[in-house]
């Protein structure tokens, strides 16, 4: 399938799959995140490691580029652009987003609204070391083939039995929730959540 056919595919699934609502926002921080696709041989899905830093609360782990909304943020949707080209470099003129995949909830009183998108290539991946300790293109294959051989196709596991190895490296918690639901609306015909709600079949 050419790349062409594969952003047509992905934009459908996102639209028409029903997301998570949102939270009461009295209770939870608002904070914005991006599923960043691009393509090189295959497409792959782009993650940030946190900085290995004593004392961080996310140190080393595995994430989405992202963060807090401010005050000057019109929307989550703006905040995640934001924090897309402040953390790696990539500016929001550069990113085709494809749509809200819902809001997702951390035991830190963080509602995350994730959204997914294409980049382009165009601009150079750059970060900051005292905050990030290294930018991972994952292959979208290799989390596809984790979901379906760990038995997650069809169901939303407990966040204790949630996880994506890769390499050196495992996902978990928010991201492996919101990683999920970003796979079982791509690769699913059926979402877990609404059996009735059809959306596209890329494997």
């Amino acid at each position: 399938m050419d790349q062409k056919s594969y952003i047509e595919k992905i934009y459908s699934a996102v639209g028409m799959a029903i997301h998570p609502f949102p939270p009461d926002f009295n209770l939870f921080q608002p904070t914005g995140v991006m599923a960043l696709f691009m393509f090189n041989d295959v497409l792959e899905l782009l993650f940030i490691q946190k900085a290995d830093v004593e004392g961080y609360p996310w140190r080393n782990q595995i994430a989405f580029p992202g963060g807090h909304v401010d005050e000057k943020d019109s929307s989550t949707r703006e905040t995640a652009l934001r924090e897309l080209e402040e953390e790696m470099g990539i500016s929001a003129d550069n990113v085709q987003v494809m749509g809200s995949l819902g809001h997702f909830q951390t035991i830190r009183n963080k509602d995350i609204e994730a959204f997914t998108g294409i980049w382009n290539k165009k601009d150079k991946i750059t970060f900051d070391p005292t905050e990030i300790s290294r930018v991972l293109p994952i292959p979208f294959a290799h989390l596809t083939k984790v979901h379906r051989e760990k038995g997650y196709a069809n169901r939303q596991p407990d966040i204790m039995e949630l996880n994506y190895p890769y390499d050196d490296v495992l996902i978990w918690g928010a991201t492996a929730k919101i990683l999920h639901h970003l796979i079982e609306v791509i690769t699913h015909k059926t979402d877990v959540h609404h059996p009735k709600k059809v959306g596209a079949n890329i494997s």
